[in-house]
């Protein structure tokens, strides 16, 4: 949920619920999209809770593990939280591929799911087409979001400030002679993704290969599917047929994850 869309924690805790622990991962998840690392009146101040209930909380968090307090007595998101996060990512894998399975039925290409983690991509599963030439990414495989589909639709709504310092970071390498390598080209490239409700490699990750992508809406976390498969069976007339399939599978994905139950496919 985007900070913007952040309540805060100072109403009481919904009915059933402890409030002491909604408003611990409030907190956390707060940390996360202050990028991890912030001080007690930053928290103070988004939250709407006082200085000593932040404190007492943080100090539990910190005996667990899930923070640490910095030199500079600031706070950061701990080790403890990347076991639960990388169990999670298999999780969300595992529920994902009956939607893949069915797109893989529908399209007769390979379906895969990716995450941006940090800076990077990380495909979490993969359903691969039944074909003798097809394409194969290696499940939790970290790749560059520039040169990918899955990039370009994780990215396609970010700010251009935020897209520009994370390719700064990142640098943006070619992979073939059709990657973008440059910032503005990026942007072009997601303001038609923006434009047109899909995101397209085409032979930028690897020759003779097209990738069509589409995010899952109001993910927990920043997540897309995608179709890919050899250029001369991905044609401009088969991706018209295709992105209807991954936008609908989206949706159920989508609705399937809001719904705090494993998705049933």
């Amino acid at each position: 949920m985007p900070p913007s869309e952040r309540k805060t924690t100072s109403t009481p805790a919904a009915s059933g619920g402890v409030q002491s622990l909604e408003r611990a991962f409030d907190l956390l998840e707060r940390m996360a999209d202050a990028g991890g690392e912030v001080g007690l009146s930053e928290l103070s101040s988004s939250s709407g809770l006082p200085l000593p209930t932040i404190h007492r909380l943080m100090r539990t968090l910190v005996a667990c593990g899930y923070v640490r307090q910095q030199p500079n007595r600031r706070y950061a998101l701990g080790p403890r939280l990347i076991r639960l996060g990388e169990s999670a990512s298999r999780l969300l894998g595992t529920w994902a591929r009956p939607y893949l399975a069915r797109l893989v039925e529908e399209t007769g290409e390979t379906a895969n799911m990716a995450l941006l983690d940090g800076d990077e991509v990380v495909y979490v599963a993969q359903v691969p087409s039944r074909h003798s030439m097809r394409m194969f990414t290696e499940v939790g495989r970290r790749v560059l979001p520039h040169s990918t589909g899955v990039g370009k639709a994780l990215m396609a709504h970010m700010p251009d400030v935020e897209v520009r310092a994370l390719l700064a970071r990142t640098g943006m390498p070619a992979a073939t002679d059709r990657t973008l390598t440059t910032p503005e080209g990026f942007l072009g490239a997601l303001e038609i993704t923006r434009d047109r409700g899909f995101a397209l490699d085409d032979n930028e990750q690897e020759i003779g290969v097209r990738c069509i992508a589409v995010p899952i809406p109001d993910s927990p976390t920043a997540a897309a599917i995608s179709v890919s498969g050899p250029a001369g069976r991905v044609t401009d007339p088969a991706t018209e047929k295709i992105v209807p399939l991954l936008q609908d599978v989206a949706r159920e994905l989508s609705v399937a994850l809001a719904s705090n139950g494993s998705p049933t496919g």
